[in-house]
């Protein structure tokens, strides 16, 4: 958590500069390509034969590139390369489904990096602010964590919506895994999380 509050504080160090900007610096109907940063904060879970009893709460910290794919319409394609840290506390089940481990409490830290496929589409409004709401798949690979019980990569969906105002950007998503991260052939897991980020799009 302390890194997280830290890596909040080095962020919003940033945002005077861009709070001087007139609004609607990011317009809809003149950006084809866009790139931005992305700081935010997990709410994360483990479902499934092994189970989070308690969720994790971890950071985002990523940068993401769109690209517009209509010349009618505000649609963009985006994608770009998160650090994220997912899984749950205190999982369920193991003993369950092996005896010979005890039955005891053990974390599942998973932090990955994670790669979405979003399709984007803009909602503009007379106030200068633009929705935008979002769908795609994501890969994730695992770099560390509790993987004793557990395994990577993972695959899975997120669907949200974003909203922007003069270059600041802020988004809620939801994502949840369709690949089994039970690391036992006679087990069925799978992660999801909340996700709220807060950015800035050039």
């Amino acid at each position: 958590m302390k890194k997280f509050l830290f890596a909040i504080a080095a962020f919003f160090m940033t945002i005077p500069s861009f709070a001087q900007l007139n609004s609607g610096g990011f317009s809809l109907d003149e950006e084809n390509l866009y790139w931005g940063v992305r700081l935010g904060i997990n709410f994360a879970g483990i479902g499934g034969d092994i189970k989070s009893d308690e969720g994790r709460t971890g950071m985002t910290l990523g940068g993401v590139i769109g690209l517009r794919v209509s010349d009618s319409t505000p649609l963009f394609l985006e994608s770009g390369l998160y650090y994220t840290e997912r899984g749950g506390n205190k999982l369920k089940g193991i003993h369950a489904i092996d005896p010979n481990i005890a039955d005891k409490s053990a974390d599942g830290h998973l932090n990955y990096f994670e790669i979405p496929l979003l399709i984007k589409y803009g909602i503009s409004t007379d106030s200068e602010i633009s929705f935008l709401p979002f769908l795609g798949p994501y890969l994730s690979m695992g770099i560390s964590g509790d993987y004793n019980y557990l395994k990577h990569p993972e695959m899975g969906f997120k669907l949200g919506c974003g909203v922007e105002w003069n270059y600041l950007y802020l988004e809620a998503a939801y994502q949840f895994g369709v690949t089994n991260i039970a690391d036992f052939h006679n087990a069925t897991s799978h992660g999801h999380a909340l996700a709220i980020n807060f950015g800035i799009n050039f």
